[in-house]
């Protein structure tokens, strides 16, 4: 019961994460018609192309063997090692095809379902799938009734073709009987490959049938509740309080970055109160000024008690402060279009030491 109204409770569709850890734990939708339809589909592509060539050699073969047993010495083991060894090597010839058929028909209903992959999950002991209560559920739920749906329109649809086709080639087995006994293998075979032809087609339509079910049932199971969707977003994206913690401790760790190379500065160029910008520019380093530390109020008031502490010239600027504070990031150098103005700066910033 309770495992009913938490079912209930998920009406959220699998986030493309769950789909994705589904999948890594083997837990992929799977059509269990796909593999019935390829056996069929292989035995008729079998009986078309393979069968029919060589029914005619293993025919000859099997008559020359009944027909004569004495002309084959089975005298000593030796010979009845050789005999043995080609009457296998004319079964191989027969039979081998057609397992190779149906191995490939097996392997591709599985692979084009989804890609083949190791779930060490699939494999590992649960008590679920002992569990009668488990199985009661599954046999009397709504997948068992699917599956009883699905083999009851199965044996409709196979049983009506193959009564409808018996009834036509009534006649044809009738006299088989009066014909010559060579000519019945064929004819068997021929109504075979439209038995099941016919078969083939009938279960098309439930194979589709149970492809869309099998994909909708797995998407159903995985579907989530809201608060686990919160969930997952929280482990993915992290506790925003958390997060909020850690983007505060990195930009403090910035902050104190930024302030310990304010002592390096060769001025600040400032508005004030409010914008400080601290550039460090060594001729014998190259390139154009750096800026080492920028900010505004309280950030601004804490460059320039550094700078006032260290002896480094504060120049205030009100434009040229909040347009280098828009324009310029921390460790970059200055644009061209301020070389000129800060270049009379730094003139006057020399001229004052040289004084």
């Amino acid at each position: 019961m309770a495992d009913d109204q938490d079912q209930e409770s998920k009406t959220e569709e699998p986030t493309e994460k769950k789909v994705r850890d589904a999948e890594e734990r083997g837990n992929t939708p799977s059509s269990k018609e796909a593999p019935i339809f390829a056996s069929i589909a292989a035995t008729l592509i079998g009986s078309v192309f393979l069968i029919r060539g060589s029914i005619g050699d293993a025919t000859q073969f099997l008559s020359a063997f009944l027909s004569d047993p004495a002309g084959f010495d089975i005298s000593t083991s030796r010979n009845t090692s050789t005999l043995l060894v080609f009457a296998a090597m004319q079964a191989a010839v027969f039979v081998g095809p057609l397992l190779l058929l149906f191995m490939v028909f097996g392997l591709s209903a599985s692979f084009l379902q989804h890609p083949p992959q190791l779930a060490l999950d699939r494999i590992k002991p649960q008590f679920s799938r002992i569990s009668p209560a488990a199985g009661w559920k599954r046999i009397f739920g709504l997948q068992g009734f699917m599956e009883f749906a699905k083999s009851l329109a199965k044996f409709i649809a196979i049983g009506t073709v193959t009564w409808l086709i018996l009834k036509s080639d009534k006649n044809t087995v009738v006299t088989a009987m009066l014909q010559d006994p060579s000519t019945i293998p064929e004819m068997i075979l021929s109504i075979a490959i439209r038995l099941l032809s016919a078969a083939c087609v009938a279960t098309i339509a439930i194979v589709t049938v149970d492809l869309v079910w099998s994909r909708k049932s797995w998407r159903r199971s995985l579907r989530m509740t809201k608060q686990e969707i919160k969930d997952e977003h929280k482990q993915s994206e992290g506790d925003p309080i958390l997060k909020a913690r850690r983007l505060s401790l990195a930009r403090d760790r910035a902050r104190n970055r930024m302030m310990a190379a304010v002592p390096r500065a060769t001025l600040i160029v400032a508005n004030p109160t409010h914008y400080a910008i601290a550039l460090r520019y060594v001729q014998e380093e190259g390139g154009a000024p750096l800026v080492l530390a920028k900010g505004t109020d309280l950030i601004a008031l804490k460059i320039r008690e550094i700078a006032e502490a260290n002896d480094i010239p504060v120049i205030e600027d009100r434009v040229l402060a909040r347009s280098l504070h828009a324009a310029v990031q921390i460790d970059q150098m200055i644009p061209p279009e301020f070389y000129k103005v800060v270049a009379e700066l730094l003139c006057m910033v020399y001229a004052r030491k040289v004084a």
